[in-house]
């Protein structure tokens, strides 16, 4: 009897990759980039599949503790060196001196892992060299979606400057959804990632920049919290394609993402003119016209792919997209049962069978539509609105208000400067 693998949401989308590139559907190159491996490692992955089945996909040291991990002590004591005798050294040459003196051997990347880790970079830089290839489209769609913002005058002075966010399928030139925001914020590429997975689905990978949206800056520091973790908590946009498996994949220059970037070149041309020709003078007029547009610029633009069918996945049964698509937030329950959130209180209500769940971790969501709930260990808990609190129920007193006011106008009261001739700058007489 053979045994049963369980894969999770990871492993599950490197078995499907693996079975496009085991019948063809997809090169070995194009599904490290999908799922951000070495074309070495998926060529290994593939070997082991074949022989193996799925069982090769689940890790074999999964839950064990590697047997080359350096220990806490010389860690700590590279640390030390780092920051001490031989501050400035730069990774390659702090890793042959702390061999040759200390008697420390480890690698450079061993050595560079622990620097990072503790936000210690090399002081020498190097420019990799910069050549640019076009770059063959992804077989089949849904494979790489390319995503970006564009601020533009689109209303030509009729209205306020807009972000028109969207996307569009690197194998077909599709775009499968777009809108117009007042500026560039996670919110809007929720409504985008949102509106894709319901009319078209779960895409493998995302193209972006490098924009805060997608990724935290390497110069933002750590918290302790992410310090004793040993890694860094996505961004909220991170943290919804960790839950949808879609890998991320960020670009470094413009030239990259050359596929939108043109498309928003044809958009300032086309769109614009459409939106001048209906009159269009604000975000939901230009909505309207851009939600009508989009399917005639496909019928024109979009090209075919060279495989047949779709990589987009369907949501797993159960799927609720109002727990998916939203932003959450940790926060400490108070004594009195009652979680503060931004300006609200949310007052617990005993719930599966729990009375109290004062000084617990829960989970805030924050819903596109600007509603609150509040989860524990992945369930919803009842609550409602909480009392408002002494110091905001107390009405002032009238007099109190008013004394107040004079108070603070004595205090700004603005005093004339004196002139040259005025008697009190005049010398004291005296007999």
């Amino acid at each position: 009897m053979k045994e049963r693998v369980t894969l999770n949401g990871k492993e599950q989308k490197r078995l499907m990759v693996l079975n496009k590139v085991g019948v063809g559907g997809m090169r070995g190159r194009e599904a490290a980039e999908v799922l951000g491996l070495s074309l070495r490692h998926v060529r290994r992955l593939l070997a082991a599949y074949r022989k193996e089945g799925a069982a090769a996909i689940a890790h074999g040291n999964r839950g064990r503790k590697p047997r080359h991990t350096v220990d806490a002590h010389r860690r700590r004591r590279v640390l030390e060196l780092a920051q001490s005798t031989y501050t400035g050294f730069n990774t390659q040459h702090l890793t042959e001196i702390m061999a040759e003196r200390e008697g420390i051997v480890l690698s450079r990347s061993t050595v560079r892992r622990i620097l990072l880790e503790a936000g210690i970079r090399s002081p020498r830089k190097r420019r990799p060299p910069k050549h640019r290839s076009r770059r063959e489209r992804y077989p089949q769609e849904g494979m790489l979606l390319q995503i970006d913002g564009s601020r533009h005058d689109w209303l030509q002075g009729r209205g306020a400057y807009l972000t028109l966010i969207g996307a569009i399928d690197d194998a077909t030139n599709e775009v499968p959804y777009a809108l117009f925001r007042q500026q560039e914020d996670a919110q809007g590429y929720f409504l985008l990632l949102r509106q894709i997975v319901a009319s078209h689905g779960i895409p493998l990978a995302l193209y972006h920049d490098r924009h805060g949206i997608f990724e935290r800056s390497p110069k933002e520091s750590e918290s302790l919290e992410e310090q004793l973790a040993g890694e860094r908590k996505p961004t909220q946009f991170g943290r919804l394609l960790n839950e949808l498996g879609i890998t991320s994949i960020p670009s470094y220059s413009p030239q990259a993402r050359g596929r939108i970037e043109r498309l928003w070149g044809t958009f300032q041309d086309r769109l614009v003119a459409e939106l001048r020709l209906a009159g269009a003078r604000t975000v939901e007029e230009a909505n309207q016209i851009l939600w009508r547009f989009i399917p005639g610029y496909n019928s024109k633009f979009m090209v075919p792919a060279s495989q047949p069918g779709s990589a987009y996945r369907r949501t797993r049964e159960g799927f609720v997209p109002d727990e998916v698509f939203c932003f959450k937030h940790e926060r400490t329950v108070g004594y009195d049962n009652v979680v503060r959130f931004q300006n609200h209180r949310l007052q617990i209500q005993p719930t599966n069978g729990r009375s109290s769940y004062a000084r617990t971790r829960v989970e805030v969501h924050q819903r596109l539509d600007g509603t609150l709930a509040v989860y524990y260990q992945g369930h919803r808990l009842i609550t409602q609105t909480a009392p408002p609190e002494a110091a905001l129920a107390r009405t002032p007193n009238p007099s109190h208000a008013s004394l107040q006011r004079q108070t603070t106008q004595t205090k700004h009261t603005r005093y004339t400067k004196l002139g040259p001739n005025h008697p009190w700058r005049k010398p004291l007489k005296t007999s």
